[in-house]
C-alpha cells in the first residue's frame, strides 16, 4: 500500500470538478507562534468553505507551512506539523505569517525574508498575525506604512522602526498589500478578506457559528464593499478610490474623476502608478470586477443587470473582463458554485 507523504496535494475530490476555490490561504507558522489568532483565521475559513458544516475545503482551501518543513511549537505548547513545503512559486491569494513571541520574529532566517520578499514583488498581500509584523518590518516593509501594533511592544517596536507609522487603537490595519493584526480571535480580518472574495453571507455564516456577538456581524461584514481597500500615502490616491467604491455604477471618465477631485489626468495617472503601481482606471475596473463577484455569489441577479450595476457598458463587455480576471465567464462562476452547493 502506498505511504502518503506529508507534503502530497491536499485530496483532489475536496473540490468539484472544474472548481476552483474562491479564496486559497498559506499559513507560514513561525516559532513560539500565537495559536489564538491563528484558529480563529481558520476557523472562519473553514466555515466559509463549504456550505453544510463537513470542513471540507471548497470555497477555500489552505496550507501549512513551516520554514525548516519540520512541525513548529505553539507558544501554548502544541506542537503543529506542515502540510506543504515553503515554495514561493505556489499561488495563494494571501499570505499568513503566524507569529507570537519575540524570540521567535526577531530572529527570520534568510529564507523566510526571501520568501517574503517574493511574495511582494509579485504583489502577493501578506498578512501579519501577532508579532510577526516585527519580521515584516526587518524584511524592509514597513518603512512609511501604517501598522497595527500591540501596545506592550509599541515602544520596542517604534524603537526599531522609527519610520513605520504605528497605530495602536485597531484591530487591525491594512495599507497597500500588506496587512497588520496585533492579536485578539483574528475575526474581523478573516470577515473582511472572506466578504471579499466569498461574499457576505459565507463570511457572515462562521462569525455567527462561531458565537461572535450578533449584534456585531452586521457591522463586521456588512459594508465591506463601501471600505478602503487599502491606506495610501498619497492623499489624492486615497481620495481617487474612495470616490470609486462609492460609484461602481457610474460611467465616469478619468478627466471628469480627476475634475472631481481637483487634479488633472496626467496627476492622477503618476499618483496611481507610484501609489498603486496601476493605472487608476485598471485600479477602478478590478474594483468593479471585485464587487461583481459578489453580486454574483450572493443575489439572483441577472448578468445583464450586474453588468450595468457594476459600471460596465454592457454584458459582453463586462464578461469579457471578468472571463480576463478570474480565468471563467460569469454565468459559469455562478453555476460552479451552485452546483457545489447543491451537491453538499
Amino acid at each position: 500500500m502506498k505511504t502518503q507523504s506529508l507534503f502530497d496535494t491536499p485530496d483532489d475530490t475536496l473540490f468539484p470538478v472544474g472548481q476552483r476555490p474562491d479564496l486559497r490561504v498559506g499559513f507560514v507558522l513561525i516559532e513560539q507562534f500565537t495559536l489564538t489568532p491563528v484558529a480563529g483565521f481558520v476557523d472562519s475559513l473553514r466555515f466559509a468553505a463549504d456550505k453544510s458544516f463537513d470542513s471540507r475545503q471548497i470555497f477555500c482551501q489552505w496550507d501549512w507551512m513551516t520554514v525548516s518543513g519540520q512541525p513548529v511549537t505553539a507558544s501554548c505548547g502544541l506542537p503543529i506539523a506542515p502540510t506543504r513545503l515553503l515554495d514561493p512559486e505556489v499561488e495563494y491569494d494571501y499570505v499568513v505569517l503566524a507569529g507570537g513571541l519575540l524570540s521567535g520574529v526577531l530572529n527570520p532566517a534568510p529564507q523566510l525574508l526571501d520568501y517574503i520578499h517574493r511574495l511582494h514583488e509579485r504583489k502577493v498581500p501578506i498578512i501579519a498575525l501577532c508579532a510577526s509584523y516585527f519580521t515584516l518590518g526587518l524584511a524592509g516593509l514597513l518603512k512609511g506604512r501604517r501598522c497595527a501594533v500591540h501596545f506592550t511592544v509599541r515602544d520596542k517596536f517604534a524603537a526599531m522602526f522609527p519610520d513605520t507609522r504605528i497605530v495602536v487603537d485597531k484591530s487591525y490595519v491594512e495599507d497597500d498589500g500588506l496587512f497588520t493584526c496585533p492579536g485578539g480571535t483574528a475575526f474581523d480580518l478573516a470577515a473582511e478578506i472572506i466578504s471579499r472574495h466569498c461574499g457576505k453571507r459565507r463570511a457572515q455564516k462562521g462569525l455567527e457559528y462561531l458565537l461572535v456577538d450578533d449584534e456585531e456581524v452586521e457591522h463586521r461584514v456588512g459594508n465591506s464593499e463601501t471600505a478602503a481597500v487599502h491606506v495610501y500615502e498619497d492623499p489624492l490616491v486615497q481620495r481617487a478610490i474612495d470616490h470609486m467604491k462609492v460609484n461602481l455604477e457610474r460611467h465616469c471618465t478619468l478627466k471628469d474623476l480627476a475634475s472631481q477631485l481637483g487634479s488633472n489626468e496626467r496627476q492622477l495617472h503618476r499618483a496611481f502608478m507610484l501609489n498603486a503601481d496601476l493605472p487608476p482606471a485598471q485600479y477602478w475596473r478590478k474594483l468593479r470586477l471585485q464587487h461583481a463577484r459578489k453580486l454574483l455569489s450572493d443575489t439572483s441577479l441577472h448578468v445583464t443587470q450586474i453588468a450595468y450595476a457594476t459600471g460596465f457598458s454592457d454584458a459582453s463587455h463586462f464578461i469579457q473582463q471578468f472571463r480576463k480576471q478570474y480565468g471563467e465567464t460569469p454565468s459559469l462562476f455562478r453555476k460552479l458554485r451552485h452546483k457545489a452547493e447543491r451537491l453538499m
